[in-house]
């Protein structure tokens, strides 16, 4: 079944265009079918994930948290109870074409 993850950042203005060199030069991981990066708002994105499935999401988390390590000086933190980053993920139910 088919997975999606979707994670807010909030990145620092003056490092935006390397917020967004890091996601370009990012490659889709094995299981993923497709990632977008949307902005919401000013300095406000969320990263879109689109899985062949669950397990395929699951066995590419390590490489998913690695390269948040790489970016992590670029975050601002959300709030106390997430913290840099707001993750959801889940099995995708309804879809329109």
């Amino acid at each position: 079944m088919p997975h999606m993850n979707i994670v807010k950042f909030h990145v620092k203005p003056e490092l935006e265009n390397d917020f967004f060199d890091a996601f370009q030069n990012e490659s889709l991981h094995v299981g993923q079918v497709s990632g977008q990066l949307v902005q919401i708002a000013e300095n406000k994105f969320c990263s879109i994930g689109l899985w062949e499935s669950k397990d395929a999401m699951d066995e590419a988390m390590p490489k998913m948290i690695s390269f948040l390590d790489t970016i992590r000086h670029m975050l601002i933190t959300i709030n106390e109870e997430v913290g840099i980053t707001d993750p959801a993920s889940g099995p995708i139910v309804l879809e329109h074409k």
